[in-house]
């Protein structure tokens, strides 16, 4: 399902163009710092912490063997990783039996936001990945406490249409 998707690509974003490409178990550093980098997930434990490399080696190796997801990252070619987001192709019976692509995830390292790189992320998940994937609905989940990201999404089109729950299993 997702490996249709064309990649490697380039996007452009205001300072400069990014490689969006899959991740590999070699990036995994470099995301769980995108994750630990960011104060939301790093409040629910994120911490980049060599002790739990292998529970986050092991969840990259879930989504990468499951053809309706996809981990990609965005490469700078001086800086490196500076950015990730999840895919995750949902074939549907709503909406006349739509598929919808589902966007998780989205980090941006704190020295690069308000380079364009999200926007540019975005802007391609939104055009040619959701035309590529058969996709008619993107959509997202973003935490309550996430405001300025709430600003970006609805600068990018996105519509907060919905309320979103969650569950904890204990």
């Amino acid at each position: 399902m997702l490996d249709q998707l064309t990649l490697p690509v380039s996007v452009e974003a205001s300072r400069a163009s990014v490689l969006i490409r899959r991740a590999d178990q070699g990036d995994l550093g470099a995301i769980m710092r995108l994750l630990a980098d960011d104060p939301v997930s790093a409040g629910r434990g994120d911490a980049a912490s060599g002790v739990d490399e292998p529970a986050y080696a092991a969840g990259l190796d879930r989504i990468l063997a499951d053809p309706g997801n996809d981990l990609l990252v965005a490469v700078d070619e001086t800086t490196g990783v500076v950015g990730t987001l999840q895919l995750t192709l949902i074939p549907g019976m709503a909406r006349r039996g739509s598929t919808r692509l589902l966007v998780e995830a989205v980090r941006v390292a704190s020295s690069e936001r308000s380079s364009g790189i999200g926007t540019a992320l975005m802007r391609w998940v939104t055009g040619p990945a959701a035309r590529e994937l058969g996709a008619t609905l993107v959509q997202l989940t973003s935490d309550a406490a996430r405001v300025d990201a709430h600003r970006f999404y609805t600068r990018l089109g996105f519509v907060d249409s919905h309320v979103g729950f969650k569950y904890t299993v204990v």
